[in-house]
């Protein structure tokens, strides 16, 4: 039976990832997690079958310290390794650089550690961000082995978290794949990322702040990414991946915050207040834009299926459910 470990499993991503293989084969599944406040707990897991599936086994993890000879005798074989454990929200980066430091780069560290020690691993894949390149100019998109520009410490923790991944394939000889995905949204993701945000603020009618380039005047822009979209990339990576390659699991359509916003608040039917601020004002370090070039997965048979325009509406709606509204932390 083919086994695959994926840490951070009771995140936003890597359940949908979990569905993901749940769904399309018979795998076994071993989740690794802390559990921190952007897990919610096994709430992610119940709702996508995974809590009480006899071909999950969940265990809670702190994948920044060192593995106990116990827990690698109970996981056992492994067949392919997700790595996609990680602080992620860049705020919480900057107040405490610290915390994502041993979350990000520690947490790299010590799944080499242990996946070097895996005799039957064929693919370890270290989940990583568009955000090491850095901003990138109107019409600009980054390849793979672009350099990078890390702007926030959340950046600069995953670019580490890439290079420590290469060293070990290099060094180690573990079956290392790296990817690089744009913002993701989808359903049961955590409220302090921005579409459920806008969400929150249009149903209490409060103000949403729209981050703007103070010398174009133009909004900060994204290229925004079904998660279903990410999980399907993944899983073609680890059966088209080459060892010691990236891919960008890239979007096509640019779309502007303020644009976001927009069509958050008329899926809704409700008024959108909104204030354009110059972003080095409410956080330092930030990105106007970002752009990843998937040339790349597009030679090898991938590209996104799901446009924003139904993306985005199917996302809302779902939120808005009386069944899924506890997502937002709030009343309809």
């Amino acid at each position: 039976m083919t086994k695959i470990l994926v840490t951070g499993g009771a995140g936003f991503i890597a359940s949908h990832f979990i569905d993901r293989v749940l769904r399309t084969t018979d795998w076994e599944v071993v989740v690794l997690d802390r559990f921190t406040y952007a897990s919610n707990g096994l709430l992610r897991l119940k709702e996508i079958g995974a809590y009480d599936n006899p071909r999950v086994k969940i265990h809670v993890v702190d994948v920044s310290r060192p593995f106990s000879s116990a827990l690698a005798k109970e996981i056992g074989s492994v067949d392919y390794f997700m790595h996609m454990a990680a602080g992620t929200h860049v705020d919480n980066s900057i107040a405490c650089p610290r915390d994502f430091i041993e979350a990000n780069t520690f947490g790299t560290l010590e799944m080499l550690e242990y996946a070097r020690k895996l005799p039957n691993l064929r693919k370890f894949v270290y989940f990583s961000t568009d955000e090491v390149f850095g901003p990138a100019a109107v019409g600009q998109r980054f390849k793979e082995w672009d350099r990078y520009n890390s702007c926030n410490p959340y950046s600069a923790t995953k670019a580490g978290g890439e290079e420590l991944a290469l060293a070990w394939a290099n060094t180690y000889g573990v079956p290392v794949v790296i990817t690089h995905t744009m913002n993701i949204i989808g359903e049961r993701q955590h409220y302090e990322k921005f579409v459920p945000r806008v969400v929150r603020s249009v149903l209490r009618g409060s103000e949403i702040l729209i981050h703007t380039d103070p010398k174009t005047g133009l909004p900060g822009s994204r290229n925004y990414l079904h998660c279903q979209d990410v999980a399907d990339g993944s899983m073609f990576l680890l059966e088209k991946g080459e060892i010691r390659e990236k891919y960008n699991i890239a979007g096509g359509e640019d779309v502007s915050n303020l644009v976001v916003a927009q069509s958050v608040a008329r899926i809704l039917g409700k008024p959108l207040h909104y204030r354009q601020v110059n972003p080095t004002d409410v956080r330092p370090g930030f990105d106007v834009r970002y752009g990843l070039c998937g040339e790349r997965m597009a030679h090898l048979g991938w590209k996104q299926v799901r446009r924003f325009d139904d993306n985005i509406r199917s996302v809302v709606e779902w939120m808005v459910r009386p069944e899924n509204i506890h997502w937002l932390h709030m009343e309809a």
